[in-house]
């Protein structure tokens, strides 16, 4: 364990040919790489998107041992760096696909999946017409640089409880792949909720969002002070942070917020 980590976050806007989405995604990894990170998070749907989810969608969805995880495996391996980032997963429905997080470590292994809980059915969208909502289980975390990480996705965000349950299963950083859209005031509630999750819970932040125009952009690694360490504009590039251990023990030690919590998270009960 080092005493500073570096994680880097990759903003770009995928497309509807895998190919080259897997093009951009070597590309900027590798660019990451150079700039001193070994460890990548890529955005939400960073396998296939479109500007509306159609049958388009069903068919561009694959298993967990698919072409895209497959070719993320090997970026791992031959760059050594753990790499997270969202797909369409296939599933047992004819209709509908999982959204689906892969963490991948450098060696080939699936370290992480997650499967998107809060499923983007507001703003006038409705995600839950083609996706299956994740199921509520022990969340799945790994360990990097000594940091245990957790996985949350786009619209997790407004949901405080997701992060504060990967807290308590010992996450003190959650990566965010997303695929924020733009809107009235979204880029506000970007940053304002990106920042009040890492400040409530004292844990670093990665977000990794689409490029522009689509997505908001401003991808950011936020520490447990709510400091914006990096950030992306609207282009495509990759940002490296630098994080340390000694920042999450200052900043407890000031703030210690989760050890004066009176409340425990629950899982409510399927609708």
């Amino acid at each position: 364990m080092t005493s500073a980590s570096t994680v880097a976050v990759a903003q770009f806007a995928p497309g509807a040919d895998r190919d080259e989405n897997i093009a951009t995604v070597t590309q900027l990894a590798e660019r990451a790489v150079e700039r001193g990170a070994n460890f990548v998070v890529f955005p939400e749907y960073s396998a296939y998107f479109t500007p509306t989810m159609g049958d388009d969608w069903l068919a561009a969805a694959e298993p967990l041992d698919g072409p895209f995880v497959q070719a993320l495996t090997s970026l791992a391996q031959r760059l050594r760096i753990h790499v997270a980032a969202g797909m369409l997963e296939s599933a047992d429905e004819e209709k509908r696909f999982s959204n689906t997080l892969v963490a991948i470590a450098p060696t080939g292994a699936v370290v992480a999946t997650y499967r998107k809980q809060h499923l983007y059915d507001a703003f006038g969208q409705r995600e839950s017409d083609w996706v299956i909502p994740g199921s509520i289980g022990a969340p799945e975390t790994f360990t990097w640089e000594g940091f245990t990480v957790g996985l949350q996705t786009c619209y997790d965000i407004r949901f405080p409880e997701v992060s504060r349950r990967l807290v308590d299963a010992g996450a003190n950083l959650i990566v965010v792949p997303a695929e924020w859209v733009r809107g009235p005031l979204k880029e506000y509630h970007w940053r304002t909720l990106l920042t009040a999750r890492a400040i409530e819970n004292t844990i670093f932040v990665a977000a990794a969002d689409h490029a522009p125009p689509i997505g908001v952009g401003h991808s950011m690694v936020v520490d447990p002070m709510g400091v914006e360490l990096v950030t992306i504009g609207e282009r495509t590039d990759v940002a490296v942070a630098h994080i340390e251990h000694s920042r999450l023990d200052e900043v407890r030690a000031i703030n210690p917020a989760l050890e004066l919590r009176r409340y425990g998270v629950h899982p409510r009960e399927e609708r």
